[in-house]
Order: structure tokens, then C-alpha cells, then sequence
């Protein structure tokens, strides 16, 4: 059974307390380990350029789309939509499905990160020629990630039992913070750096003759993985907000707080990077083959410091993004099911779990795999290049098509008392522009997939949304 409207609902303790966690929630795997191999393998400047055009017009939109959603309806990402139109549950189901699957490998990268820090303080510095092999063997081993990982997952337990306010916030409060202190020392080395100005140039300057349109899609995948849009992160978190406080400049601050983070990591790889002569597209092991190889060249006990503190914040970063995802998946258990939080976090975690080992052995080439692609990157596909895109579109059509405008003003002016001058832009954003922008750009997306050899993967995608779309209903 589904909670009453009686039943108490946890809330945010204060407006700084909800940003950090809705910043935290953003800003994740997908700025420090994703963003500056994706930039790298997509030209850079270019790439970036496109990403700051994704996030201002479509990133922001929707999360606070997603904001006001879940505020007015006071329901996890499911009921947010059930409570409106049932048609439409299926939206929210998405959302769940996405959390899910994220955190289907999300925690084996965290685990990487945790582990990290102790192979740094055990010495992996002191050989840089054998730490890409180092990595290899690492992940491939059939045990040694799977412990991490499970290391991983017990602390995101740890933080969401205890609740919103109890723990998602004061987790937040401490670990943000951190997160940017770190990233600033780091990348103040990497600047000072001989040579650095190249990786600047490579970053901040546009070479459009690299863009294609995986480079598009690429960059809108980054924006809303970015962002935790189209995942019901965001309509979960606003779900818990009081009624007071200022959605459009809640909004503004994370969305900046996520993309400076992202920046920031470009800022402290880049120029690092060009100053030893690293190929900047260098994949998924970028952060845990290239980053260690960059402080081993910086020497001794600072570049060990360096190489530790970088990795304490990227395991922060991890951190405060799967606490939301799990939050997601918890919220709906709880809401939907009528569970305690105990017990909706603990089978929430031990399903979570499992598709992690797949994943995790799937990079031993172990266990079963499907279009010939193994668990890892099939959960990554197609949350990064399906689920969450259109996720995204069907909330905006929703709020632009089904929810009353008058209501939506109401909502986000908190009902006149805040000024938003550009509501009529952002609502025409919503309702026509963005879901048309998304679905051209997944169009583009799904059609060159088909020459990398991912398109049976996207539309497998596909087929699982109309699946949901179908069932939802009864559930």
C-alpha cells in the first residue's frame, strides 16, 4: 500500500542543506571520471562549448521542471506522476528503472575510487611504468573490486537510513564542500605546471571540425548524466522541499555548483596531461591510469598528497551522487509500497548489489553478456544514451502538455512571492523546444549507434520504455 497524506514526510533541515545535496547528487562520477575522458575523445573545446549550451538551456529547465514536480505533488518520482495522470506513470518508472541500472555499476567505479586511496598510500606511485597495468589487473580480478564495491555500497546504507535531514543533508553539508577545496588545490598544480597552457588551449578552444553527431549526443548524454536529470533523483530530492524556499535560484546554484566541479576537473587533468605528453582521450581508465601516472611525475611525498586527496574527492563526488540514486529507488519503495525505510534501503541495496558483480566481472570478461556487450556497459548505454535523454523529454512534455501552466507558475513563483521574469521562455522551452531538441539529437544518436555497434543496445532501450509504458499501469 501506498503512504496517506498523513503519514509525515521527511524535509530538508535548511536551503543550504538541500542545495549541497542536490549539488551532491549532481555532481558525481559523471564530472571527474566521465567528463574529461568524454571532452578528451570529443575534440575538447568543442565539446564543451556544446555541453555549456546543453546545460544552460536543457539542463536547467529541466531540473527545475523536475524541482517543481516533485514539491507540488510531494510524491517520489512514481507517485509524482500517478498522483497527476496514471497514463503517465510509467515516467516515473523510468526514473526508478534508471536508478537502478546507474547503480548497477556506479558503485564498482566508487569501489575503484575507495580502493584508490589505499593503493596510493600502499606505494602505487612509486612504479608509474606498471600502473596501467596495475589497473588492468585490478579490475579484471574477479574478487579484489567486488570487495571494494561492497565496501562502497555499505556506505551509502550507512547515509541513507538514516534519512533526508539525518543523513542525505549532513552528509552533503561536509562532503561538498571538501569536494571543491580539493578540486581548486588540484588543479592549481596542474596550471603551474611547464607547459600546461596546451591542455588550457585543448579545453577552452573549439576545434568544430570534431563534432559529429555523437559528439552532440555525447554532450547532452554528459548533461543530463551530469546533472541526475531523467533519473528521478531530482523530483525525488524536490519532493522533500518546503514550500518557501526559491526553486528558480536553488536550481541556478546547482546547476552552477555541478558545472564548475566538471570544469574544474578538466582544469586539473588537461594541462597535466599536455604538460607529460598523454593522449587526451585516453577512455574510462583516464582517471585511475593517467591521474596516478601525472602525480607519480610530480614526485615524492606531494605528489603522493596530490594523487590522495584527488582521489578522497572523487570517491566524495561518488559518494553523494549514488546516495540520491539509491534515495530514488528507497523514496518509491517507501511511498509505493508502504515499506520502512529500513527495509526498502537493505533490498534496495542487496538487488543493487548483484547487478553489480555482473558488471564488475562482465570487465573480466565474465558473465553473460547481450548483443556481445558485456553487464557494465550495457547498464552504462543505456541509462547514458537512452533512459536518461528521454526521461528528460517525457518529463518536459509532461509539465508543458499535461500539468496546468497556472499551476507550474504558481509552483515555481511560489505563488507570486518570487519573481521570475523569464517563466514565459522557460515554459516554451519546456513544452516545444526541448523535448523536439532531445529527440532530434537521440534520433541522430540511435542512427550512428548502429555504425559503433551500439545501436542494438539503444534500441533495447527503446523496447524496455514501451514495455513500461504498457505495464505500468497495473503496477
Amino acid at each position: 500500500m501506498a503512504t496517506t497524506p498523513s503519514t509525515p514526510r521527511d524535509n530538508w533541515g535548511s536551503r543550504l542543506g538541500f542545495v549541497m545535496a542536490a549539488a551532491g547528487s549532481a555532481v558525481g562520477l559523471g564530472n571527474i571520471w566521465k567528463f574529461p575522458y568524454t571532452a578528451g575523445q570529443s575534440g575538447g573545446g568543442a565539446f564543451l562549448m556544446i555541453y555549456l549550451l546543453f546545460v544552460i538551456f536543457i539542463g536547467f529547465s529541466v531540473m527545475l521542471t523536475e524541482f517543481a514536480i516533485g514539491r507540488k505533488t510531494q510524491r517520489s518520482a512514481v507517485g509524482s506522476f500517478k498522483s497527476t495522470d496514471k497514463r503517465w506513470t510509467f515516467v516515473g518508472f523510468m526514473g526508478v528503472l534508471s536508478g537502478f541500472l546507474i547503480m548497477g555499476f556506479y558503485p564498482v567505479v566508487g569501489g575503484w575510487s575507495l580502493a584508490y586511496i589505499f593503493k596510493v598510500g600502499g606505494g602505487l606511485l612509486n612504479t608509474p611504468e606498471a600502473i596501467g597495468d596495475s589497473f588492468g589487473g585490478f579490475i579484471s580480478n574477479p574478487v579484489q573490486p567486488l570487495i571494494w564495491m561492497g565496501i562502497y555500497i555499505a556506505l551509502n546504507i550507512a547515509v541513507v537510513i538514516k534519512g533526508i535531514s539525518g543523513g542525505i543533508e549532513k552528509a552533503g553539508k561536509v562532503l561538498m564542500p571538501l569536494l571543491f577545496l580539493i578540486l581548486i588545490v588540484v588543479a592549481v598544480k596542474g596550471i603551474s605546471l611547464p607547459g600546461a597552457t596546451a591542455g588550457l588551449e585543448f579545453l577552452f578552444k573549439p576545434d568544430f571540425s570534431k563534432v559529429d553527431s555523437s559528439v552532440v549526443l555525447a554532450a547532452l548524454g554528459q548533461a543530463f548524466f551530469s546533472l541526475s536529470l531523467g533519473m528521478g533523483a531530482m523530483i525525488t530530492y524536490g519532493s522533500y522541499l518546503k514550500k518557501k524556499e526559491n526553486l528558480v535560484q536553488t536550481t541556478a546554484m546547482v546547476v552552477s555548483m555541478d558545472t564548475a566541479v566538471a570544469i574544474l576537473a578538466g582544469v586539473a587533468m588537461f594541462p597535466a596531461m599536455f604538460a607529460f605528453a598523454i593522449e587526451p582521450a585516453a577512455g574510462p581508465g583516464l582517471v585511475f591510469v593517467v591521474v596516478p601516472q601525472l602525480f607519480a611525475e610530480m614526485g615524492g611525498t606531494i605528489g603522493m598528497l596530490f594523487a590522495l586527496m584527488f582521489f578522497i574527492g572523487l570517491t566524495v563526488a561518488a559518494l553523494t551522487s549514488s546516495v540520491s540514486l539509491l534515495e530514488v529507488v528507497v523514496s518509491y519503495l517507501i511511498d509505493e509500497k508502504g515499506l520502512s525505510r529500513k527495509t526498502a534501503v537493505f533490498g534496495a541495496s542487496t538487488i543493487m548489489a548483484i547487478m553489480c558483480i555482473f558488471a564488475s566481472l562482465s570487465l573480466g570478461g565474465l558473465g553473460p553478456t547481450i548483443f556481445g556487450t558485456g553487464a557494465f556497459d550495457v547498464f552504462d548505454l543505456l541509462t547514458d544514451k537512452v533512459f536518461l535523454a528521454v526521461g528528460g523529454m517525457f518529463i518536459c512534455i509532461f509539465a508543458g502538455w499535461r500539468m496546468s501552466r497556472s499551476d507550474l507558475e504558481k509552483e515555481i513563483t511560489n505563488d507570486g512571492e518570487v519573481s521570475f521574469p523569464l517563466f514565459g521562455l522557460w515554459y516554451n522551452l519546456v513544452k516545444f523546444v526541448i523535448p523536439f531538441a532531445v529527440a532530434i539529437v537521440a534520433y541522430m544518436g540511435i542512427s550512428g549507434g548502429f555504425e559503433s555497434g551500439q545501436g542494438p543496445i539503444m534500441l533495447l532501450g527503446i523496447a524496455i520504455i514501451a514495455v513500461i509504458a504498457l505495464v505500468s499501469k497495473k503496477l
